[in-house]
């Protein structure tokens, strides 16, 4: 009787005890597949957050390309037009065998004037919208930029850039102003006369090296305070599906990589 009654506690025991054990395998795969829904609701909205602001920021780029293009329509036909009137009148007038010398003077200073505000208006216009980079691409685009850069500043530049033809004309876009912030960048801040420029082709994506010689700073700071120039270059390249990296210390110039994908 007593053995019977040992062997039934047992019996209890082992039931219980494979009860509880079921309950545990059971809880924790509860909790295991919920972690793991918990965890793949958050990544989806990240994901989800990421893309919103990769949209945000995209819209936003656009928006300021098409009030670039607009002002630089309006200094085309607003102002250099009207310019271009003043400067025609201005001719006309100095051809007037009847005016005096002080006319004469006083003329050819509102011709010199003109001519010096239509090439700052065409300079201006240029720069918020280059009309090259449509009609002849990227390379052209920038050996242009480059030359207006030493043209108007006693800037060295050394280049070689490949002409990333397989870029879309909205992405040698973002391209092109991202080497113009750099230079920008390099002129007002870095007080630099001495810049390097090269982009590589490659059959996955390409590689842009700039580097200057100018005051140089240091990386972290400019990370956590970064300013308007340096935020739009960190958005083209977000946008462009590139990644950034910053080399510099004070004193000695600075280093920027930027490598990006064709795939998106």
């Amino acid at each position: 009787m007593e053995e019977k009654t040992y062997i039934t506690i047992i019996s209890i025991v082992g039931i219980s005890v494979s009860l509880l054990i079921i309950m545990a395998v059971t809880l924790i795969t509860f909790f295991h597949h919920t972690k793991k829904k918990i965890v793949e609701k958050e990544q989806e909205k990240a994901s989800l957050k990421i893309k919103h602001q990769q949209k945000i920021l995209q819209t936003a780029i656009a928006i300021q390309e098409r009030e670039r293009k607009r002002i630089a329509q309006d200094l085309h036909d607003a102002i250099s037009s009207k310019l271009n009137i003043v400067s025609l009148t201005t001719n006309v007038l100095l051809i007037d065998k009847t005016i005096n010398d002080k006319q004469k003077t006083a003329l050819e200073q509102i011709l010199n004037i003109t001519t010096g505000t239509l090439e700052s208006a065409r300079k201006i216009a240029h720069d918020l919208l280059p009309p090259i980079l449509n009609e002849f691409g990227l390379k052209a685009a920038l050996q242009e930029l480059f030359e207006d850069c030493t043209k108007y500043t006693k800037i060295a530049i050394e280049d070689n850039v490949e002409a990333l033809t397989r870029l879309s004309k909205n992405d040698q876009l973002h391209v092109f102003r991202i080497v113009q912030e750099l230079i920008n960048n390099s002129v007002r801040h870095g007080k630099a006369n001495e810049l390097m420029v090269y982009i590589e082709q490659h059959d996955t994506g390409f590689v842009l090296h700039y580097q200057d010689n100018g005051q140089g700073f240091t990386v972290k700071d400019v990370m956590e305070k970064s300013g308007i120039g340096l935020q739009n270059i960190k958005s083209r390249v977000k946008i462009l599906n590139g990644t950034l990296k910053i080399e510099s210390t004070p004193n000695n110039g600075s280093q920027f990589i930027i490598r990006c994908n064709y795939e998106r």
